[in-house]
């Protein structure tokens, strides 16, 4: 095999596995469910709402 075929190759391989990194974040599981938790709450209550008519930023 040519002398410059092996350093593209090598090259080539150097970069590819330089390339993948994994990045591993951990969130404490009670946390992140009060979260998904808070968020359905959320989109209910914008679906339930989605019916009545806007109050052009006023509450009742």
């Amino acid at each position: 095999m040519p002398h410059a075929l092996r350093l593209t190759l090598l090259a080539a391989l150097l970069a590819t596995a330089s390339a993948c990194v994994t990045i591993n974040i951990y969130f404490p599981a009670a946390a992140a469910e009060k979260a998904a938790d808070r968020i359905i709450d959320e989109v209910w209550q914008l679906r339930e709402g989605a019916g009545q008519p806007a109050t052009n930023g006023e509450s009742k």
